[in-house]
């Protein structure tokens, strides 16, 4: 299906795929293949009482009015990714980063289907802490950095490897090109429209004002 678009209903996913390439909706599908560990993370993260939207193409999971997982299913694993993930203790070492753009150690990545079930205790831990950090307001220090990227353009790094990885590879210059066009929107609806929008020409190397 070329012409598949992303899905607007966290649902969905679980029926059909996030919608971003040509296997959505069909058996070979990065969702279909990790089944299983998909709805037992769903399961886990609906049983804490975390509201489930899309976001991304993918279920995100929110509490007290921020996002607190994302899951996602790649063709070698998936994973549940944690937003600001820097408040993790992670006792356990059990969080890695996803990528080069990743500034703190922010998923749990699965390889085996049964592997969520087996680590459900640890699960249900972070994914706790994580919201009691939202109850309490609490987020991680600014780190500084020479490009100020704004917030939803680190979580959409954080939870789209292959974009993160793209956009690590852009100079100095595509990447500020980027930075300035989402800071000029004014609302964070419009700041996620154009990065949805631009993720293609991220992929392919280009900075917001390329053709």
């Amino acid at each position: 299906m070329a012409d598949a678009q992303m899905i607007t209903k966290a649902e969905d996913y679980f029926a059909l795929g996030c919608g971003r390439c040509a296997r959505f909706a069909t058996p070979d599908c990065s969702a279909r293949r990790w089944l299983e560990g998909l709805v037992t993370l769903r399961r886990i993260a609906n049983d804490l009482g975390l509201t489930e939207i899309a976001k991304w193409g993918h279920p995100c999971y929110m509490h007290a009015g921020r996002n607190i997982a994302l899951i996602g299913a790649f063709r070698g694993d998936y994973r549940l990714t944690f937003m600001n993930a820097a408040l993790l203790q992670d006792p356990k070492g059990v969080l890695e980063k996803q990528g080069p753009n990743t500034r703190h150690p922010d998923c749990m990545r699965f390889t085996d289907t049964t592997t969520p079930a087996a680590m459900e205790p640890t699960i249900r831990a972070y994914l706790a802490e994580a919201m009691s950090y939202a109850e309490a307001g609490i987020l991680p220090p600014k780190t500084p950095t020479e490009i100020d990227l704004s917030p939803e353009l680190v979580e959409a790094l954080d939870a789209d490897p292959e974009l993160a990885e793209a956009f690590a590879a852009l100079t100095p210059g595509r990447q500020k090109s980027w930075a300035l066009h989402l800071s000029d929107a004014k609302t964070p609806a419009t700041r996620l429209s154009r990065i949805e929008k631009g993720r293609a020409k991220v992929i392919a190397g280009k900075g917001a004002t390329e053709r």
